[in-house]
């Protein structure tokens, strides 16, 4: 999470920029109603013609400043619901004192203003969340890659981009092969693109893996261009004998994962899934899954930390109650990880049950 405290509000407003599902769960837990957001949304405007009914009309994009009255997680941990009225906006087609939703999701820049100075305790709530080191993964051999941005728990994956090498050893005596320079060159690209949304106070690793020797000749590639990738530690893991976006996939659930990715929030979720699914086997009773086992555990302060996806909001309890159970697991010095559904990780926690949680002993 990236929190800046806005110019000329005496402490009232601050920017903040989400960067995971932790992120956007830590606004939910600090946005309240009477707050201002600002922020960037949709809305259609109709164009009414004399005598006559109004057109369809268009949905542009539109700057506008609500005052909240509800905020929700959208059935979701990746998409935050912030509804209210609006008081201001920068299209004049837009009314002022309508209804309007907006929607915050990763990467989405907002301010808050709020009618006092914000409390150490809300400030504490969106620092805990922060994260400052992002990883880029690129799964390549001589014909395909494809590359990756780790930001948190959440996975942002970019299109394959393909060599037009024949696969062969050999070049053909009619037609040779488009040079692999030019492959490298375009994957380069790739990572730069993705390197332009990597704030500058955020530090950034590129890991790269793949069959063959493609990956080496792309890292000496990468060496070379220093001007370009002088800032980043790169690095090679062997054992992924897959390129592509299968690659990506096969190597989040790789052991590679904890050794090259120790101090990321997503290994530490896989690590923590591993244990519960370890105990499962096990039969040791130093787990809950689901909402109920959850709760009647931290009822008892006996959560030492807990993962929880999207299909938590899709159970019987209502989301203030849900709200209410994870605030109490970090009262009681527990620790929480919210999971979507862009990595493996987001959709086995949402089959057992949608939370996970880890126990300090053992239930009765």
């Amino acid at each position: 999470m990236i929190v800046k405290e806005a110019k000329g509000y005496s402490g009232r407003a601050y920017v903040i920029i989400p960067k995971d599902s932790d992120d956007l769960f830590a606004l939910r837990r600090t946005i309240k109603r009477g707050d201002l957001v600002l922020g960037q949304t949709t809305r259609i405007i109709k164009h009414v013609k004399q005598y006559g009914r109004p057109e369809k009309g268009d949905r542009v994009k539109v700057m506008i400043s609500l005052r909240v009255e509800d905020v929700s997680l959208y059935d979701s941990v990746d998409r935050l619901r912030v509804t209210g009225i609006i008081t201001d906006t920068n299209n004049e087609n837009v009314s002022k004192g309508s209804h309007h939703s907006m929607t915050v999701r990763i990467n989405d820049t907002i301010m808050i203003e709020k009618d006092t100075k914000w409390h150490d305790t809300e400030i504490g709530i969106l620092t805990r969340s922060g994260i400052s080191e992002e990883f880029v993964l690129v799964a390549i051999d001589t014909q395909e890659a494809a590359v990756a941005r780790v930001s948190g728990t959440h996975l942002e994956m970019i299109p394959n981009t393909y060599s037009g090498q024949s696969g062969k050893r050999y070049q053909s005596a009619r037609k040779s092969n488009p040079s692999i320079e030019n492959f490298f060159s375009d994957v380069a690209g790739t990572i730069q693109t993705i390197k332009k949304n990597i704030q500058d106070n955020y530090s950034s690793r590129i890991v790269i893996f793949g069959p063959g020797e493609a990956k080496r000749k792309l890292l000496n590639y990468l060496n070379a261009a220093k001007s370009q990738f002088e800032k980043e530690q790169i690095s090679v893991v062997e054992g992924v004998d897959v390129a592509g976006e299968d690659g990506i996939y096969v190597f989040l659930r790789s052991t590679a994962l904890k050794e090259v990715m120790s101090s990321s929030k997503i290994s530490s979720v896989s690590s923590i899934l591993d244990e519960v699914l370890k105990l499962i086997s096990k039969g040791e009773n130093k787990y809950a899954l689901g909402t109920k086992e959850v709760s009647e555990a931290a009822s008892m302060r006996n959560i030492k930390s807990v993962i929880f996806s999207d299909a938590i909001f899709k159970s019987n309890y209502d989301e203030e109650t849900i709200m209410n159970l994870l605030n109490l697991i970090e009262l009681h010095g527990g620790m929480l990880y919210a999971v979507d559904s862009s990595t493996d990780l987001g959709l086995r926690v949402s089959s057992l049950g949608g939370i996970v949680g880890l126990l300090r002993y053992s239930k009765l």
